[in-house]
């Protein structure tokens, strides 16, 4: 067992080591502020502290303020290339077995510190990629908490051989956001007569009033009722146990269209499509900041299931920390989906592990646990105005990047996007060569 050494054990020390060490590493490890018990341990040994324990040569990892601080300000990260790769938090110290404090590093970009900073917002509200300081350093593609964990690693290997480290394995969770079930069916009276009127007066397009029409009357499938081929496609690749639906449950609204509630079809369609899946809520635009709405939107879902929801991500990724968390946490949501940036594909949190939420304004660790995407269908196709080809290969380069540090990689998709229909057409093909790459990484 790994015995680590801190002066003062901080919340954020602790959370810290325990992400490093029970969740990407995992290891055994304990850890003790007692130095006289350091040295005596016969085990393997790391001191962290900002020098090393006297009479112990036991590997030292110089530490930075940070994780003994309980303030929220302005951090000199001072980025610098070390190894190939991006760190952060320089340490100047000769004994030191790293050039950086990684432990200063990881909490930075786990607890989104940044974000709690005062910085500019889009026009929905949220935080910008932009913003981040792994975008404007270039490293917003790279999982550098999980690369500066293994360097870690590699250093206590060479010192201790006997230490054991469980093996990760690469894992792919597709998730899937339905935000508009059907295109055309099951409206209600008032919003079907408005789409024809809009499609054949409005917009002066035939064509898509008798589109419209075929459907309605069941000549043609709704072109937004993809879920079979999503499930046929699941269940070929073997991953049906790693499929997530997060289903619209807000009221109608400007960026809310759900079907309703209580509509027989759609109630059906989430019922057969959680005897398949994962089910979770997916949060409106607004219950983010409204917890009474939130609240309304999981007893919607949780009565037509008729089970808990204990799963959400955010509608349009919108929200903001730490009160968002905090509603969730209230509401029972134990895993969140949310962490990702809209814009831009990439690790917003540095990591493709799932980690224990940090409240940095109540300096404690939560009951929730987020699960970072690194890619969404619209972030390549409506922000970056990309091609189906070239998704692609981003794509590929993202998993690769997982596959390195044998993470999770999670994306989403949306099922409306999938209907190979409208201004996505040839889009199936992105999602189809994502399902079978990510498969050839479990060989």
């Amino acid at each position: 067992m790994l015995l680590i050494y801190v002066p003062k054990l901080t919340n954020r020390a602790g959370y810290t080591i325990n992400v490093v060490m029970r969740d990407i590493l995992q290891t055994d490890f304990a850890i003790t502020v007692d130095p006289q018990a350091f040295r005596n341990h016969e085990g393997p040994r790391l001191c962290y502290a900002n020098s090393p324990v006297e009479g112990c040569d036991a590997p030292f990892v110089k530490s930075a303020r940070l994780l003994f601080e309980t303030t929220i300000e302005e951090q000199q990260c001072h980025p610098f290339a070390h190894n190939g790769m991006t760190a952060l938090f320089p340490v100047f110290a000769r004994d030191a077995v790293m050039p950086f404090d990684p432990f200063a590093a990881i909490f930075f970009m786990l607890s989104r510190y940044e974000e709690y900073l005062p910085h500019r917002k889009d026009s929905h509200g949220r935080f910008m990629a932009t913003e981040s300081l792994a975008y404007k350093t270039g490293f917003l593609q790279t999982a550098v908490v999980d690369r500066w964990a293994l360097m870690l690693r590699d250093i206590l290997r060479d010192r201790y051989p006997e230490l054991m480290f469980r093996s990760r394995t690469f894992s792919f969770e597709q998730t899937v956001d339905i935000d508009a079930a059907y295109c055309y069916l099951h409206k209600g009276t008032f919003r079907t007569v408005m789409g024809l009127l809009r499609d054949g007066i409005h917009r002066h397009d035939p064509e898509e009033v008798r589109h419209r029409l075929r459907v309605l009357l069941k000549k043609e499938e709704d072109p937004y009722d993809t879920f079979d081929y999503i499930l046929e496609l699941s269940q070929k690749y073997t991953y049906r146990s790693n499929l997530i639906f997060f289903t619209l449950m807000g009221d109608y609204g400007i960026y809310d269209k759900p079907a309703s509630p209580h509509c027989s079809e759609y109630r059906e369609l989430l019922q057969h499509l959680g005897d398949y899946a994962k089910m979770g809520v997916h949060g409106s635009y607004y219950s983010a900041e409204e917890p009474a709405r939130l609240e309304r939107e999981i007893a919607r879902l949780s009565d037509i299931l008729h089970r808990s929801i204990v799963r959400n991500r955010f509608h349009f990724l919108r929200f903001n920390l730490p009160y968002a968390y905090r509603n969730l946490q209230q509401h029972n949501i134990l895993h969140d989906y949310s962490m990702g940036y809209a814009e831009v594909p990439g690790f917003r949190c540095g990591t493709c592990t799932p980690v224990p939420f940090f409240d940095l304004n109540s300096d404690q660790e939560g009951n929730l646990t987020m699960h970072p995407f690194m890619a969404m269908d619209t972030t390549f196709h409506t922000h970056m105005k990309l091609s189906p080809d070239e998704t692609i290969r981003q794509l590929h380069s993202l998993v690769d990047e997982v596959k390195a540090v044998e993470g999770t990689f999670c994306c989403i998709f949306h099922n409306q996007n999938l209907s190979d229909d409208f201004d996505w057409k040839g889009w199936r093909t992105v999602y189809e060569d994502l399902l079978e790459y990510a498969a050839t990484q479990h060989v």
